[in-house]
């Protein structure tokens, strides 16, 4: 497995925050990605507070969202 197949499974997340278009995520190791809403029909259709409440899961390799029933992993998003 080549060095960037390695860093996507690995990568956890650290924190994750959204402005009007789209969702931000801080990965443990200083990377930040942003991806549109429009990927995630449940959470674009959220309101602020039902994004607000998401928790980590798998230390990190994934977010959950109990209310809006989604999961999201950390390696899709960086595959694309």
């Amino acid at each position: 497995m080549g060095t960037l197949g390695t860093r996507v499974s690995e990568a956890m997340a650290s924190d994750v925050w959204f402005d009007e278009d789209k969702m931000h995520i801080c990965l443990l190791d200083g990377r930040e990605i942003s991806v549109p809403l429009e990927w995630f029909p449940k959470l674009r259709d959220a309101t602020e507070e039902q994004r607000k409440k998401w928790r980590l899961i798998g230390k990190g390799i994934g977010i959950h969202w109990e209310d809006l029933d989604e999961d999201i992993s950390v390696a899709a998003l960086l595959k694309g």
